[in-house]
């Protein structure tokens, strides 16, 4: 069945059959089942950019997540509100009502819980969980050997171990002890946050936005075969591997966290004195510039603020992600039928022309300032450490027989939750991705203290 915009929704449960009644909508309970979660919560002790902070608070991924969802409730609202205009949409009662009053709630939701599965240490946290495996990537005959424990599209999901996949999975997957289904989404917002919506043997192509990630590991595909089916998700034809097309919520979601972590690193920058006012405000100016006819008063409020550098430049970033907010909207609105069809190859952001300028030096000065930082790069630094040592600790000990570990590797073992241990009889991939549901889901200080003892260095 081909996707429609009345056909690419739906309010049934990933893991249950059932339905219950509630005063809220299904997609309202879906925000109130992420932000009231262990994993949502842990989101406040990981790094989004800047190492966890000391006299100064800047973002991590938790104030992060909830920026996104209000920058996404706002999205989905304006859009939803256009979307329930559509003939085909006004004329069934169902869809009109899901676009007026509950896209924003699933956008929301997915915002909040796109981050999830991004390990401890920011960025390089996604890279560290998988060096102990392009490690063993060798010619030596013992790495030869253990490569072949993995089938290659299961070795290719644990040497580019995927923050965005991992999300999926934490979401959806049955741990010992809990509730069959994971948190028990809606199917819409599953969908929303599967941004790369391939296997990992599929991904890797820089041209094309839905397969520059993959959006599933090996272990996870009927979960993802189950949202594709439930919500009319188009394969993209004539490809062997498992690609489909993007869902068209999915560029909402995508929207919000591009103005957010384009917007908020500059003024987190800026707290932290690696960038002075005037290049941050004349930074923010140019965004505002092209969505406002008083750009000059907007100009005079800032400089009136100066006394407080932070809250003139809180004043400029919140003009911006208005601007962008609707200018998103816009052009969400004039590519709507590509959307819809899984043609449109490049994010919102991206399809703003006049925008390209000043989003352009943002990210420049970001890249060469923000994301060099020393702070950042000794984090990082810290972090590929850290990560893959936890990860050669976990998996040595195992994949090592039952038979034949010794007391170091029982011990390690020992110290798994009980709703990651795993079957002793399960695969060599299945128990390897048990330890990386543990090591990916660590805080920064918790897998900080954790390496710290198992080498001794602390008691």
């Amino acid at each position: 069945m081909a996707m429609k915009w009345v056909n690419c929704f739906s309010s049934r449960r990933y893991g249950i059959e059932y339905t219950t009644e509630d005063e809220r909508s299904d997609f309202e309970r879906d925000w109130d089942r992420i932000i009231f979660s262990s994993p949502f919560r842990r989101l406040q002790n990981k790094t989004q950019v800047f190492p966890l902070p000391e006299e100064i608070f800047v973002h991590n991924r938790l104030t992060h997540s909830l920026e996104v969802a209000s920058v996404g409730r706002s999205l989905g609202g304006l859009i939803g509100e256009r979307l329930a205009q559509l003939p085909q949409v006004a004329a069934d009662s169902r869809a009109a009502d899901f676009y007026n009053n509950n896209l924003k709630y699933v956008i929301a939701a997915a915002c909040l819980a796109h981050d999830m599965g991004n390990p401890a240490f920011g960025h390089s946290g996604e890279d560290a969980i998988s060096k102990y495996f392009r490690k063993r990537d060798t010619d030596k005959a013992e790495d030869i050997a253990f490569k072949q424990l993995f089938s290659p599209a299961q070795w290719k999901d644990l040497t580019t171990f995927e923050g965005n996949a991992n999300a999926l999975r934490i979401l959806t997957m049955h741990q010992n002890g809990r509730a069959k289904g994971g948190f028990r989404l809606t199917y819409s917002t599953l969908g929303s946050i599967i941004k790369y919506p391939c296997e990992s043997l599929a991904s890797g192509d820089k041209k094309l936005a839905h397969r520059k990630k993959y959006g599933y590991f090996n272990i996870d595909e009927p979960v993802f075969l189950a949202i594709a089916k439930e919500l009319n998700m188009v394969i993209d034809e004539g490809k062997e591997l498992m690609v489909y097309k993007r869902h068209p919520f999915v560029f909402i979601v995508e929207a919000a966290d591009d103005i957010c972590y384009n917007i908020i690193d500059f003024e987190d920058a800026h707290r932290m004195g690696l960038l002075d006012y005037e290049e941050v405000r004349d930074s923010f100016i140019a965004i505002i510039q092209h969505h406002t006819s008083s750009i000059e008063r907007v100009k005079q409020i800032a400089e009136d603020l100066r006394a407080d550098p932070n809250e003139s430049i809180a004043y400029l970033r919140a003009k911006s992600i208005n601007v962008l907010i609707n200018k998103c909207t816009e052009v969400f609105w004039q590519h709507k039928d590509e959307i819809l069809a899984g043609n449109f190859n490049q994010s919102l952001m991206d399809a703003l022309p006049e925008m390209q300028d000043a989003l352009k030096r943002i990210n420049e000065v970001s890249v060469s300032k923000i994301y060099n930082a020393k702070k950042v790069i000794e984090l990082e630094i810290a972090g590929f450490r850290i990560m893959s040592g936890l990860v050669e600790d976990f998996v040595t000990a195992a994949l090592t027989p039952k038979e034949i570990r010794d007391k170091e590797h029982k011990k390690v073992l020992e110290l798994l939750p009980q709703q990651f241990r795993f079957d002793e009889s399960g695969s060599p991939y299945e128990k390897v991705m048990r330890m990386l549901d543990f090591i990916s889901g660590m805080t920064d200080v918790y897998a900080l203290k954790l390496y710290r003892k198992l080498r001794g260095i602390e008691i």
